[in-house]
């Protein structure tokens, strides 16, 4: 079994480095031609929408628009759709390994709501359906015709299940999964609406009709609000890394606020593309919405030491805590690793527990088992270039504890 819990962080590492490489093709591609929209010069003769020239790579460019579509379809067409079909894949490949997989430590915080592990699974998974669903028929709606009040509603959909996602899940889970709710959208967006729009405008040009605009308007609409959701998604997909966003009470707040941050910034980029500017009263606000989330983050949001101490234990809780050598297990771990990874840390300039992660009870220990025996057993990664000198023998003790709890 520990070979498997090796092979299985090694499976994770590699599906994490897919969804990264394609979302940032995906991501790449999305800002690279919502800029050269903007930035298109579209006081030129013809047929053209607009028309721009650039230069990259030690050659030039030349790149024309058609509003709807060109006069006869191209012998060679590029489309861009593998890379959001990957990432979402990828995403959802990670989401089922860390958090299904580990839906005790990483999914259900039994303080919030008592699941099972199959409650909590199908929550994740139907969450994401049902947030699609309800995003389509607004922008179906006659409010598909007034995007900015789509756009508040939008807002509005994201801050309910910020809070909601926050009422049943840990708060790492909770802003993961709404990184994933907002971008099933997105990727749906591309899938269920931008490609089949494209693909009935080359079928028009192919049969010599001419295309509807409406087709081309209503995927631009759908784009631009991918390009608003892409900044926010990057963040709450980051946000698993940093306790400060995710372990208070407030997390869902935090996760609202980043929305806002995003439609700033993005706002501040494409005036700047458009030529219509550079707003720096966006920076402002952005810096006012930071402030805001840093100081919400200082509200704690963990149980505290006494409460960890009385907790009933999981039953993969008490498999470790149960398990040979898990005493000596105990004591090497709290006596290395406790003084920064505590509710309150003593190691000097640490004030908050590495990655949320917490190791001074027993059930502390035996909660973290798999990456004690990951981080500290097998390898040397932690603690930090061994600064509390755990010698071999004591890891050796640690990956055997490990080894006969699975």
């Amino acid at each position: 079994m520990h070979d498997i819990a090796i092979l299985w962080d090694w499976l994770a590492f590699a599906v994490r480095w897919l969804h990264v490489i394609t979302a940032i093709a995906w991501i790449g591609s999305s800002f690279y031609f919502i800029a050269l929209d903007l930035s298109l010069n579209r006081h030129i003769d013809g047929p053209a929408d607009g028309e721009e020239w650039q230069v990259h790579g030690g050659g030039f460019y030349h790149i024309q628009k058609y509003l709807v579509a060109p006069a006869a379809m191209p012998e060679h067409l590029t489309w861009f759709k593998w890379e959001s079909y990957w990432t979402w894949l990828s995403g959802a490949a990670m989401l089922a390994i860390v958090y299904w997989a580990g839906a005790e430590l990483y999914l259900i915080d039994p303080a919030k709501a008592d699941l099972a592990i199959w409650q909590g699974i199908l929550i994740s998974a139907a969450s994401l359906t049902v947030g699609w669903i309800i995003y389509d028929q607004l922008c179906k709606s006659p409010l598909g015709n007034q995007p900015t009040t789509l756009m508040l509603l939008l807002f509005i959909l994201l801050v309910a299940m910020s809070w909601g996602y926050n009422q049943v899940f840990t708060g790492r889970a909770a802003l993961l999964h709404l990184g994933a709710f907002t971008a099933t959208i997105m990727t749906a967006n591309v899938f269920f609406i931008i490609m089949p729009n494209q693909r009935i405008v080359v079928a028009d040009l192919k049969a010599g009709r001419t295309p509807d605009p409406k087709y081309g308007k209503i995927a631009k609409l759908r784009s631009t609000h991918n390009n608003y959701l892409t900044l926010p998604v990057i963040f709450l997909m980051l946000s698993n890394h940093y306790p400060l966003a995710f372990g208070t009470q407030y997390a869902w707040i935090i996760a609202a606020l980043v929305f806002l941050m995003g439609v700033t910034i993005r706002h501040y980029f494409n005036s700047m593309h458009a030529r219509k500017g550079k707003p720096t009263w966006t920076w402002a606000i952005t810096v006012i919405l930071f402030i805001v989330i840093a100081w919400l983050s200082t509200v704690p949001g963990h149980d505290t030491y006494e409460e960890a101490e009385a907790r009933v234990l999981t039953p993969y809780e008490q498999r470790f805590a149960s398990a040979n050598g898990f005493e000596d297990a105990h004591q090497i771990v709290t006596g290395r690793c406790s003084m920064c990874h505590a509710r309150e840390p003593v190691w000097d300039g640490m004030h908050r527990a590495p990655k949320g992660v917490f190791l001074e009870t027993e059930s502390d220990v035996a909660k973290y088992a798999r990456q004690i025996y990951l981080q500290a057993g097998i390898s040397h990664a932690m603690p930090p270039a061994n600064i509390t000198d755990i010698p071999p023998e004591d890891r050796a003790k640690i990956a055997a504890w490990y080894r006969a709890g699975s």
